[in-house]
């Protein structure tokens, strides 16, 4: 790039039409071209609108368009650049929690439900062979009988005017936050986090905004602080067998958590129960305090089977009404074979006694090596889910050390949005057998750093 050109005269320049796709267009040629080299700082949204004489909406959706394709990387309020070649659009914390699994004898890496103790799928199929009748293109997205069961599910916790279903709860997290983001918009998020929630955040051009968590969740101080530091659009957390820590919000914290959030009124509330009917805590949600302004997601992927990748999406008619029609423009619903399928499940008495087994086992099985490193001056605090937040002397000697022994686990540093005080790793305790407990826990001790009193970042 001349390096008396500036960047936003450039695109200026090359832009045939100031329309966003045609600001994206040029911005994107003169990348190719070589005059918008790798890491250079692009001008603001404001900036760039005032040099092409059209309005700052516009570059805005011309920017997300290029953070969409990997075109662009933004860090929030700290500006937008070209990015590396090497990036693309992958979602990198994703592939590294996800690239190595499979590939050890034991492998404590995935966060994934023991296929063995899934319901018995077939069954059901059985019964319902042959039953299921060919739907058209204009039927209701959601069988009734679907939404009856999901509306029970969320009795107690919430009445969501409007409920629908998706591809899963990450398939919900991503058409939820594109549609509520711009670019540059801060998001409140636990620290940790699940990756891909980053990953989603990064391409959508949004800034995360760390948050403390403890065992009851996200710490009504660390919410306010954050607050604190500027508005928020968007409060994204997983209200129950939080991915990695195991915390569960209590319905104190909630109601403690809504009392901060009084003073953002325009902070929108979206909470991932990816764990669904497998977590032991009861459901708890903000919209019990919210409800004009949270979006539940509720998945049954790691309670009924992955491959249903089915997942329910509640909330205001405001906030989900324009998700609902863009969906239209796509995919429009999920398959209602399996919707079907679900809903027989969810009616079933063996399945829904499968579920209540395995998410005693899932218990069985974290309490056991919570205990095991507990005995070995490894103090873990796992109250839910699959997964445990170990403490590391150092991340990649402790993978080397649990890879010499045939396991694997996953890196701490892609659930962080910022240092915590050490370094971890995400254990997944869902397929490991109480009786070998013992053994995984020498390893981990032998690469943990024992930490005295109660758990707490």
């Amino acid at each position: 790039m001349d390096g008396q050109t500036s960047p936003a005269a450039l695109i200026a320049a090359s832009a045939e039409s100031r329309s966003a796709a045609g600001i994206a267009a040029a911005v994107n040629r003169l990348i190719k071209s070589g005059e918008l080299s790798p890491g250079t700082r692009l001008p603001t949204v404001r900036v760039l609108a005032k040099a092409l004489g059209t309005s700052p909406t516009t570059v805005n959706e011309a920017w997300r368009s290029l953070v969409r394709v990997g075109s662009v990387r933004t860090n929030g309020r700290n500006g937008s650049f070209v990015a590396d070649g090497h990036r693309g659009g992958w979602p990198s914390r994703f592939w590294r929690i996800a690239g190595a699994a499979g590939d050890f004898p034991l492998d404590l890496s995935a966060g994934v439900p023991d296929p063995a103790l899934l319901p018995p799928l077939h069954e059901v199929l059985r019964r319902t062979r042959g039953e299921p009748q060919l739907s058209g293109y204009l039927d209701a997205p959601v069988l009734p009988e679907l939404e009856r069961a999901i509306r029970a599910g969320w009795r107690g916790v919430g009445e969501p005017e409007i409920v629908t279903v998706v591809d899963g709860s990450l398939d919900a997290a991503d058409r939820v936050l594109t549609g509520l983001l711009r670019l540059g918009d801060r998001v409140l998020v636990e620290n940790p986090t699940f990756p891909p929630f980053l990953d989603l955040l990064e391409l959508i051009g949004a800034q995360p905004v760390p948050v403390g968590i403890d065992g009851e969740g996200m710490r009504p101080d660390a919410l306010r602080a954050a607050l604190d530091q500027g508005d928020a659009a968007v409060l994204l957390l997983q209200p129950r067998a939080h991915n990695p820590t195991g915390a569960s919000m209590s319905r104190a914290r909630a109601a403690e958590l809504a009392a901060v959030l009084n003073a953002a009124p325009s902070c929108v509330v979206v909470e991932d129960d990816h764990a669904g009917d497998v977590a032991v805590a009861e459901p708890v949600s903000l919209a019990t305090h919210l409800p004009d302004r949270t979006v539940l997601i509720r998945s049954f992927s790691k309670s009924y089977g992955p491959d249903l990748r089915l997942a329910a999406v509640g909330g205001p008619a405001e906030l989900l009404e324009p998700m609902i029609a863009r969906r239209n423009l796509g995919p429009a619903w999920s398959s209602r074979l399996l919707q079907q399928l679900l809903a027989d499940m969810l009616a079933d008495a063996r399945c829904v006694a499968a579920v209540a087994r395995a998410r005693e086992v899932y218990a069985q099985r974290r309490h056991a090596l919570v205990d095991a490193l507990a005995q070995r001056g490894v103090p873990v605090l796992a109250r839910d889910g699959f997964n445990l937040w170990v403490p590391v002397a150092h991340e990649r000697d402790a993978l080397v050390l649990l890879a010499t022994q045939g396991i694997g686990a996953a890196p701490g540093q892609p659930f962080l949005v910022a240092p915590v005080g050490g370094d971890h790793l995400r254990v997944t305790a869902a397929v490991l057998e109480v009786e070998h407990a013992g053994e995984v826990a020498d390893v981990l001790a032998d690469a943990a750093v024992p930490r005295n009193g109660p758990w707490r970042r």
